[in-house]
């Protein structure tokens, strides 16, 4: 998921223990035996419901566990996650969200990112990486949702592990406990990604548009042909550096639709009607010149999450009817970044958030005109698939 803008960070200084003579040890147990005696005539003002049902003193055991007492939250592992959920789970879910989104009925606060420098030869060890910090809450909703989502821990791969990880924290939003901890590793932030990829399909193209090209074959590319799949029949185009082959012919087997390899992008961008862009974002894949197919051409981009990142060109995207998922973020993480730094477009440029179109305050697809959906990921996406998650795995 997207950061803010990496802000200038100073180096890590050393700062010395307080001292410890402050307090003798008698002094602290004096301390300690007051904060007590004041807890107990606090509990003894204030009598909880749980506490007045009981016929044991304030200072039993039952009581003391009446007053703490949040159950511990259930935790789900990774196996257990991947086996029980799908995109197609999330799709009406995320559809919902980005219309409570347009309406101003989600509580979605800016991401957090802390940036681990690479420090791999000093005495840690650590780094280099990054971590995403996400949440958000749908009003009404039974739940609220905090996503942790570590990426870009590339010397991983010589320890035999994963480059990412991540968990989802689902939370009670009548008591505020913790319900549920998943260890997703990236899994749901991704099905969460292909069911936005969906909702902009379905809203931003139209049903005869049924040619639908992937550059960048890895886990959102085959999420996002899940997601394609489940809108409509889809007839699959391939790119990528590495693994077109072996991802046309997993999603053939899996879904039933005919997919082809393309030998370049240009070539893929004469074929489809729809192109899903999702690579590590690094420079841009496509040209405007490429974009040829009749009848107009939707390019759904999900690679450009963080302010270094971009996958569509300027041109492009100043010439293009251009959608955001949620303006704030694309301005300072998305595509929109990039044009707005370069002088071809501003905020005021933006035709419409996704939400606006779900709820048919703007249109989708008018004619034969470009249309960039800028998909940067949003707490409300990862709110909705927090609950889905919930409401599925809780039953177990």
């Amino acid at each position: 998921g997207p950061p803010p803008p990496i802000q200038k960070r100073t180096r890590n200084r050393t700062v010395p223990p307080p001292p410890r003579t402050m307090f003798s040890s008698v002094a602290r147990n004096v301390a300690r035996r007051a904060a007590s005696s004041a807890s107990n005539s606090a509990s003894s003002s204030f009598r909880s419901p749980l506490l007045l049902s009981s016929s044991s003193s304030s200072s039993s055991p039952s009581a003391v566990r009446s007053m703490s007492g949040f159950p511990a939250p259930r935790l789900f592992d990774y196996d257990t996650v991947t086996s029980n959920l799908s995109v197609s789970d999330a799709i009406s879910s995320v559809e919902d969200a980005f219309a409570a989104l347009a309406r101003g009925d989600v509580d979605v606060p800016m991401p957090m990112h802390i940036g681990v420098d690479d420090h791999s030869s000093g005495p840690s060890g650590a780094g280099p990486g990054d971590c995403h910090i996400k949440g958000g809450y749908v009003q009404s909703a039974p739940t609220f949702t905090v996503k942790l989502a570590c990426v870009s821990f590339y010397k991983n791969v010589e320890r035999g592990l994963p480059p990412g990880s991540g968990i989802f924290i689902v939370v009670n939003a009548v008591t505020g406990a913790p319900l549920g901890v998943f260890q997703e590793n990236r899994f749901m932030t991704d099905l969460r990604t292909g069911a936005a990829g969906a909702v902009a399909m379905k809203y931003c193209s139209n049903e005869e548009q049924d040619a639908v090209g992937f550059v960048g074959c890895g886990a959102i590319a085959r999420n996002m042909a899940r997601a394609a799949a489940a809108v409509r029949p889809i007839k699959g185009v391939a790119y990528a550096v590495d693994g077109a082959e072996e991802f046309a012919r997993e999603m053939e087997e899996e879904l039933g639709v005919p997919f082809e390899v393309a030998s370049t992008c240009e070539e893929l961008c004469g074929k489809s009607d729809i192109i899903f862009t999702q690579t590590p974002g690094g420079s841009t894949v496509l040209e405007k010149e490429w974009l040829t197919k009749e009848g107009g051409v939707t390019i759904i981009a999900s690679g450009s999450d963080q302010p270094t990142k971009n996958e569509i060109p300027v041109d492009v995207l100043a010439s293009s009817k251009y959608i955001s998922d949620l303006t704030k973020q694309t301005s300072k993480v998305g595509e929109l970044r990039s044009a707005i730094e370069a002088g071809a477009m501003t905020e005021g440029d933006v035709y419409a958030e996704l939400g606006e179109v779900v709820n048919g305050d703007k249109k989708g697809r008018e004619g034969d005109e470009i249309i960039v959906v800028d998909l940067t990921g949003t707490g409300a996406q990862d709110a909705a698939i927090g609950q889905v998650a919930w409401d599925k795995l809780s039953q177990l």
